[in-house]
């Protein structure tokens, strides 16, 4: 089998805090949806992939507290501990390998944890952890090592902020939907320097679900298959001192074999949309040159162009992006399932008209160690 489509996805809006459902509410509601929107029964579906994380979720083995109800029982089922468009590279590769069809679940509640606590753990244990360094303070090296090395003012920065909290006003999924400007950016509350408030994404509880299935399955689908042409991922050393983090090495490499595998030549021109997972602002421009759009140090300039804005060559982040609702690994499945939505035609206020082809990436790790890059298409 050579040929995997995502035939089923569902998303439940994104918001602060969910205190009326537990994560097998919501990953109970987005499994059914997701079968709903592809007209399958859980029969028809065998194997399962979950995406959580023991320490987000405050126990061990996290996949077992939503097996039931994701429907796991009698299939084979694992769990990804990582962002959501790993998960479902997971599963295409079970697809590939035989199995009929297969549905990737992701959750995540925020609102139950700290996520600086958290993100602590994710560094080395000897010599960085005890220094108090997290998801953002790590963000902020970056943003202050990426400005720094190409002149990159705040102002331009912002922008980003600007455009995906305005695109968030479509998404009925969003968490943060709102008009903005960048002098409404530059004055919120300084979180690490250079980050200010509106340069970060929110804290979010969610759950997301697609299913991917082979070309027997897809074709008795409800809705129009979209057809996986092309996927990577790459990764790139642990200690943020061995990485310059200012070139997204791990990005590059994964979007190069992404674009060979799905016959892209090149980007600007071939993809039609894009939806990158930008937590943080100057995110979305370096990936943008980590993906080749443009060259390094040029990403702002997109926006400045109007090219990455809603009508422009290459709308970027339509949906409102994780600047919008960042319920972390679903946060990457959020975009794998918005640039669907986008290939079907079906993406509602947010669509960017005659997308065929687009683009899904997430990350994994602290500044981006490691990437997984998707090209989709409405055509095999």
């Amino acid at each position: 089998m050579d040929k995997a489509a995502i035939v089923g996805v569902a998303q439940i809006k994104y918001e602060r805090r969910k205190k009326d459902q537990i994560f097998a509410d919501m990953v109970f509601d987005v499994t059914r949806e997701a079968l709903d929107d592809a007209g399958l029964t859980i029969h028809d579906v065998d194997n399962v992939v979950t995406v959580s994380n023991d320490f987000f979720d405050g126990r061990t083995i996290s996949g077992m507290a939503v097996g039931d109800a994701c429907g796991g029982q009698d299939k084979n089922i694992s769990t990804v501990s990582g962002d959501g468009t790993f998960g479902a590279f997971y599963g295409l590769m079970r697809v590939l390998s035989g199995y009929k069809a297969t549905i990737v679940v992701a959750h995540y509640k925020g609102s139950e944890g700290d996520i600086n606590i958290t993100t602590n753990g994710m560094f080395d244990p000897v010599f960085h952890r005890h220094l108090g360094i997290d998801a953002v303070s790590s963000a902020a090296l970056q943003a202050n090592a990426y400005m720094t090395r190409y002149g990159i003012r705040e102002e331009d920065i912002a922008q980003v902020s600007v455009k995906n909290h305005g695109n968030a006003k479509n998404n009925p999924f969003a968490q943060l939907p709102m008009d903005i400007t960048v002098n409404d950016v530059m004055k919120s509350r300084k979180i690490a320097e250079p980050l200010k408030l509106l340069d970060c994404c929110p804290i979010s509880d969610g759950a997301a679900a697609v299913i991917i299935a082979g070309e027997d399955i897809a074709a008795k689908c409800r809705k129009k298959p979209v057809w996986v042409r092309g996927v990577a991922h790459c990764c790139e050393e642990y200690f943020l001192g061995d990485r310059d983090l200012s070139n997204p090495v791990a990005l590059r490499e994964a979007a190069t074999r992404a674009y060979a595998m799905a016959g892209i030549r090149n980007p600007i021109e071939d993809i039609d949309v894009a939806e990158v997972l930008e937590p943080f602002s100057y995110m979305e421009p370096l990936w943008l040159e980590g993906l080749g759009f443009c060259e390094p140090g040029a990403g702002c300039s997109l926006i400045t162009k109007g090219i990455t804005v809603m009508g422009g060559k290459l709308p970027v982040n339509p949906s409102g992006g994780a600047l919008s609702a960042n319920p972390v690994l679903v946060a990457g499945l959020a975009r794998l399932i918005e640039a669907a939505l986008q290939v079907r035609g079906e993406a509602g206020a947010r669509q960017v008209k005659n997308a065929d082809t687009a683009l899904a990436q997430g990350f994994n790790g602290p500044c981006g160690q490691s990437h997984c890059v998707w090209i989709i298409s409405g055509t095999k």
